[in-house]
């Protein structure tokens, strides 16, 4: 009897107390993810200012999305700017040293020249160079297909930051949308028009037609200067292609 009295009770204290342990992990698990919430904003804030993070929280979840396509953007950016710094040489300086060369009947040693320069301009005439002995056809031939082949290279990126420019406004006026059908809601359910009923509906559709705007202008900014360096480039390859020619009448 005493057996059993014992068994009840322990029973009755782990019913208790198994309520209560998942209530409590419960509750610091709460405890932890808002601390981690609030983290983040306190250092959001600290690197952007109290402003923007209330800005970007006003916006609703609509920011999300245009957040994600400004970091895509800036990604390209960068990795473009660097690829094209990259590949940008001082082509009168690249010619001096190659076409006495070429002159000379010195293919090889041009070639060499050519194949320790960086960039597309560079990566044309060595190509062509290493076909020197077949005579001007094979040079024009050779540099032609390496060209295709350098287009090709100095036009990546160009999609993926048109991808960004066309989908930041999109997914901003997607926001402004919804912003307008939240406002359109208070409306109906407070079955009166009233500034103060529909302005938080509209601020958000405001502020993500403006972050939308904010995004893809800096990055077709940028888009439209790659552009401008690519033609310089390929500019630098029609001319040094034609004084490698010359070079070698």
């Amino acid at each position: 009897m005493r057996k059993f009295s014992y068994i009840v009770l322990l029973i009755t204290l782990v019913s208790v107390l198994i309520p209560s342990m998942v209530y409590a992990q419960e509750a610091v698990q709460e405890a932890a993810a808002a601390a981690n919430s609030s983290g983040m904003e306190s250092f959001a804030e600290l690197v952007f200012g109290s402003g923007m993070v209330k800005w970007f929280k006003d916006g609703g979840w609509a920011m999300w999305p245009i957040l994600i396509v400004a970091l895509y953007g800036i990604a390209y950016i960068i990795w473009k700017f660097i690829a094209l710094f990259y590949g940008k040489i001082n082509l009168n300086a690249f010619l001096d040293k190659i076409i006495p060369l070429i002159k000379n009947k010195k293919y090889k040693e041009a070639a060499e020249i050519a194949k320790a320069t960086r960039g597309p301009v560079a990566a044309i005439i060595y190509a062509g160079l290493l076909k020197a002995d077949g005579g001007i056809p094979a040079v024009e031939k050779a540099i032609e297909n390496a060209a295709m082949i350098e287009m090709s290279y100095l036009e990546k990126g160009f999609l993926e930051l048109s991808t960004a420019i066309t989908l930041a406004p999109m997914m901003g006026f997607l926001g402004t949308v919804s912003g307008m059908i939240s406002a359109f809601d208070a409306i109906a359910a407070a079955r009166a028009v009233d500034a103060t009923i529909v302005a938080s509906g509209i601020k958000i559709a405001l502020i993500t037609t403006q972050a939308g705007l904010i995004v893809a202008i800096p990055v077709q900014f940028f888009n439209n200067i790659f552009v401008t360096m690519v033609d310089g480039m390929v500019i630098n390859m029609q001319k040094a292609t034609e004084k490698v020619v010359e070079a070698m009448l």
